[in-house]
């Protein structure tokens, strides 16, 4: 029954994906190339409701305890929605992520024990997550390869924790965004969009502290898992402050749509994310089994970033 639910969850995904494409598409906008995008043509970007639409199934049939984390899910996905056809006051973006945020941590325990500094992080790093995932979303095939690889990856642990429930959900996860995939693959027929991208932040948060509350892994193994958007993302931001930007505003300064500027390309250069991906898939899946040491990890990674970012600045 699993794998015809994963099967059913890709051809739906896939199905509607490709009914979203069209240009008869009544509920699919179109994304219009602005000063940060990579494209040069008005593209659908309805990929994330037909994602979320294939979830549906599998959610209630394997009955997710997370009544928080689907409440945030709705918000986010419907304050997506209205401002991918009219564009809102980032403000009314912020309040709602705050309360999906809100409605998420009640999903979880553990945190009605620790202090309101971390409570405090945990909200704010739910919301950082959602807006991370936004502006990584901007390379053909970039934000779905991350969420298959890692949703993946979370499903592998799961297994390995023998948590049933945990493994599935994510399998379904990979499963939808990979019948998108199938249509955002370089060149790109189709975006996810906000709503999309919004909630797939939200569903890597939410599903790293639902791993975590089951121990099934640990926090740190959750980061380097999806350290290919938090260290880019991240280190964008802190730089553009620092050079005191208007960090609100579209941009092309993330360090992989530098690398397709310089002439890459869409291809090439997500191809090269997905060996990095999958190396930190790797990554994770040892320190979770076989070399649980923070420390080694840290370095090696760090490394690793800091020789990346100095290869960009070199091919510039």
């Amino acid at each position: 029954m699993i794998f015809i639910l994963i099967v059913t969850t890709f051809v739906v995904s896939a199905i509607l994906t490709k009914y979203f494409s069209l240009s008869t598409s009544r509920l699919s906008s179109m994304d219009t190339p602005n000063a940060r995008s990579l494209h040069t043509i008005p593209t659908p970007i309805g990929g994330g409701i037909a994602i979320l639409t294939a979830l549906i199934i599998p959610t209630v049939y394997l009955h997710l305890p997370l009544y928080g984390l689907m409440m945030g899910i709705l918000l986010l996905a419907g304050i997506a929605f209205i401002d991918d056809h009219h564009p809102l006051p980032a403000l009314y973006r912020f309040i709602v992520q705050g309360i999906a945020a809100y409605c998420l941590l009640q999903d979880f325990s553990f945190w009605h024990d620790v202090n309101i500094v971390y409570v405090s992080i945990a909200f704010f790093s739910i919301i950082w997550m959602i807006n991370l995932y936004n502006f990584m979303d901007g390379m053909d095939g970039f934000a779905g390869g991350m969420a298959v690889i890692g949703f993946g990856t979370f499903a592998i642990l799961g297994g390995l924790a023998e948590h049933t429930l945990f493994m599935n959900m994510n399998l379904m996860i990979a499963s939808a965004v990979g019948g998108f995939l199938v249509f955002n693959f370089p060149p790109a027929k189709i975006f996810m969009g906000d709503v999309g991208s919004s909630c797939l932040g939200f569903l890597v948060a939410g599903f790293s502290l639902w791993g975590i509350q089951e121990n099934i892994f640990s926090l740190w193994v959750a980061v380097l898992l999806f350290s290919p958007f938090i260290v880019d993302a991240t280190v964008t931001l802190l730089h553009r402050m620092l050079k005191r930007e208007k960090v609100w505003q579209a941009h092309k300064s993330h360090y992989y749509q530098r690398v397709v500027t310089l002439g890459w390309g869409h291809q090439r250069t997500v191809l090269l994310e997905y060996v990095l991906m999958l190396s930190c898939s790797m990554s994770a899946l040892l320190a979770t089994s076989i070399l649980p040491f923070f420390e080694i990890w840290c370095l090696v990674w760090g490394g690793i970033y800091l020789l990346l970012m100095f290869a960009v600045y070199r091919l510039e």
